[in-house]
């Protein structure tokens, strides 16, 4: 079922906005982990480190951006398609979007309080007043990472039951979301 005003496009599949937009927020989730999750084993103190500690915060504000914008798009603009499945299955992909949602939510959430309590500084220009103690880094830390880690589990689940959808059971799901080629 198609909204008045979506962007046109083939039947059964996204449009292009919601397409690009799940796509941009899944590469920058998984950027923004991997940093996290190696930058301080591989990359030796100094500038480069800082760098690409900056452009992480940089990334993560990104990424607050795009968390409003998929669902305000998906409830203003976006193609609605009927639900893949019905029954338990169809529950248990509506709680993983909610999960998955929420988990983006607190990881940015957090990210965003210990951007601040480092004051750190954005896009190369814009300091970020220091606000709160700094003796909260550790624990903004921890938590945010926590949360990431959360959030990756569940997004492996969410992209293993896509691959799922497509091998095994041959159906349209993954291929509703697939960027087509012009």
């Amino acid at each position: 079922m198609e909204r008045a005003g979506a962007a046109s496009g083939p039947a059964g599949v996204y449009d292009r906005a919601t397409i690009a937009l799940h796509w941009l927020t899944a590469e920058i989730v998984l950027g923004l982990w991997l940093v996290g999750q190696f930058l301080e084993d591989l990359v030796p103190k100094g500038s480069l480190r800082a760098g690409i500690w900056s452009a992480h915060f940089d990334f993560g504000f990104v990424l607050a951006a795009l968390i409003v914008a998929l669902p305000l798009w998906r409830r203003i603009g976006g193609r609605h398609l009927p639900d893949a499945n019905a029954g338990p299955l169809h529950a248990l992909a509506k709680a993983t979007h909610v999960g998955l949602y929420l988990l983006l939510a607190v990881t940015v959430g957090l990210g965003i309080a210990n951007a601040f309590v480092h004051g750190a500084h954005l896009f190369g220009a814009l300091a970020l007043p220091q606000v709160g103690d700094p003796a909260w880094r550790r624990s903004l830390t921890h938590w945010h990472g926590l949360a990431a880690n959360i959030l990756m589990a569940l997004a492996l689940f969410h992209a293993v039951a896509a691959l799922i959808h497509h091998y095994l059971w041959h159906d349209a799901v993954l291929r509703r979301m697939l960027p087509r080629r012009s």
